[in-house]
């Protein structure tokens, strides 16, 4: 790691979540940005190449067809050795899958960020998980942001973690459509650009060297004048290697964790901000008998609910999973092993599995616990619906009573749908 810095002086802005990303962006000054616009994302890549236009940032802005090309134009930036950016939501990260499996494998630092949105049809422009969740075996790094100073946050540390050689790997930055994307809200930015682009980043992206034929090289695709020995990034891989480079890429998934908590703590010294561990963050749950997990922008209302309904007499707390891909299994088992019940809130459907994808993760984490808390499912949100406080303190009476033996557990249930 590189050595902690100082706190940094920081200035305060009215940013929405989309804006947050730009201005993210702003002071990491990638190489190379390629995007094609969606909505919510869409004021992302607007705002970034006002930037642009205004000579503020040297980056290579480029308009591609589709989201297939934007995420395939910043994977060439990348295996050339650059440090590169993208962004979209729902079809448009659907439109992409091709190219994700292929930016993880290839070991490439790439940053994306998504403002989550149903995926159709019908048609939705409104959040909802299911566009991250249908990508979350592709091999990424997943992060989800809270509110919009986490997402500005999130991004910066995106870089350094998939810039580090540990990791190697691309990171997605998600945060909730509209809900985050389009809500203003008092953001702290950077004073000075240099203290991330020179200081925290440690100026251009540094590129791994390996040893090639008996000779260093750098792990980059560069003109043959520029290399001792020519080198190929995403070769053919049959049977005879393709197993083992598998494992390569999951041993570096099974290393970012580390990592992820490094930079948090790097991090908080400049900022004062510290998102937990960098994985988890725990409200309010060392006494619960009750808690509640979540990640996205419902964490915010559920800290509100937790503290509504310990004030009439429920011992309730909260866990957030900011750090979903890879999962924090061993951080969810120590949050969680002597709860007594667990109620997960998934802003994504089930699509026939036993339960929603937030839920499948912690059941399965918890499961080996010789002792283990019941834990049930609440879908919810699907679409942009509303999850008021109100409906989510129904659901934490309920959970009360399951504990309580008054009612049967449940795998999952749709919480604000109407019947």
């Amino acid at each position: 790691m590189a050595k902690v810095l100082e706190k940094a002086e920081q200035v305060e802005m009215l940013l929405n979540g989309d804006e947050a990303v730009a201005w993210a962006i702003y002071h990491v000054e990638p190489d190379v940005v390629a995007a094609y616009p969606i909505t919510p994302q869409t004021i992302i890549v607007e705002r970034f190449s006002e930037f642009v236009a205004d000579g503020l940032v040297r980056t290579e802005f480029i308009s591609v067809e589709s989201e297939h090309s934007a995420l395939s134009a910043v994977v060439g930036a990348a295996a050339a050795g650059g440090r590169a950016f993208t962004a979209t939501a729902s079809q448009g990260l659907a439109l992409m899958n091709e190219i994700l499996h292929i930016a993880a494998a290839l070991r490439l630092p790439i940053v994306m960020a998504i403002a989550t949105r149903a995926l159709s049809a019908p048609i939705n422009i409104h959040p909802d998980h299911g566009d991250v969740m249908n990508s979350r075996e592709a091999g990424w790094i997943i992060m989800f942001a809270e509110n919009a100073q986490e997402v500005y946050d999130n991004v910066i540390q995106a870089f350094k973690i998939a810039e580090d050689h540990r990791v190697l790997l691309p990171v997605m930055v998600a945060f909730d459509g509209f809900v985050i994307s389009h809500t203003a809200e008092k953001v702290y930015v950077f004073k000075d650009v240099n203290v991330v682009r020179e200081k925290f980043l440690g100026g251009p992206r540094k590129v791994p060297k390996i040893k090639l034929m008996g000779k260093e090289v750098e792990l980059a695709l560069r003109p043959l004048s520029h290399t001792p020995v020519p080198l190929t990034i995403g070769p053919l891989d049959l049977t005879d290697f393709y197993f083992e480079h598998k494992l390569q890429h999951m041993d570096a998934l099974y290393r970012a964790p580390q990592v992820i908590k490094e930079v948090n703590e790097e991090y908080a010294k400049l900022t004062g901000r510290k998102y937990g561990n960098g994985l988890v963050e725990k409200y309010k749950l060392d006494d619960a008998e009750i808690a509640l997990v979540a990640m996205g922008a419902t964490v915010g209302t559920l800290r509100y609910v937790v503290d509504v309904m310990r004030d009439e007499g429920y011992k309730v707390g909260l866990l957030k999973i900011r750090t979903y891909r890879p999962f924090p299994t061993e951080d969810v088992i120590e949050a969680l092993k002597d709860k007594k019940v667990v109620g997960v809130f998934d802003r994504a459907a089930p699509n026939g599995a036993v339960g929603a994808p937030l839920f499948l993760d912690i059941r399965s984490a918890l499961y080996d616990l010789e002792k283990r808390p019941i834990v049930v499912d609440y879908v919810y949100g699907l679409g942009g619906r509303d999850a008021p406080p109100e409906l989510l303190e129904d659901a934490v009476e309920e959970l009360y009573r399951i504990m309580k033996g008054e009612i049967k557990p449940f795998r999952f249930k749709y919480l604000g749908v109407r019947e």
